[in-house]
């Protein structure tokens, strides 16, 4: 299934992904760091959103609270609890 999150305080406005049978692909950022956001893309592709969830979760950028690889794990972890009914 294809999501799309708009992410809460970072360059990047919004984060395009896939979530196929618990696995992440296809990760695509709109805005931000360019360079650095194709390298996270690139590798997190076919990754367990349970594992990348919880090398990504509570990353920060700077003196943010957050950060494009931070959302990324907030985005998945709402789209499986979707997937799930919890949300």
């Amino acid at each position: 299934m294809v999501y799309t999150y708009k992410t809460r305080g970072v360059c990047a406005s919004t984060i395009n992904f896939e979530i196929e049978n618990g696995i992440v692909s296809n990760v695509t950022f709109m805005g931000g760091c360019n360079g650095n956001l194709k390298a996270i893309s690139r590798l997190v592709e076919g990754m367990e959103a349970e594992k990348l969830i919880s090398i990504l979760k509570g990353n920060k950028c700077g003196f943010k609270q957050t950060s494009c690889a931070d959302q990324l794990a907030v985005a998945i972890e709402k789209a499986l609890n979707e997937q799930s009914g919890n949300e």
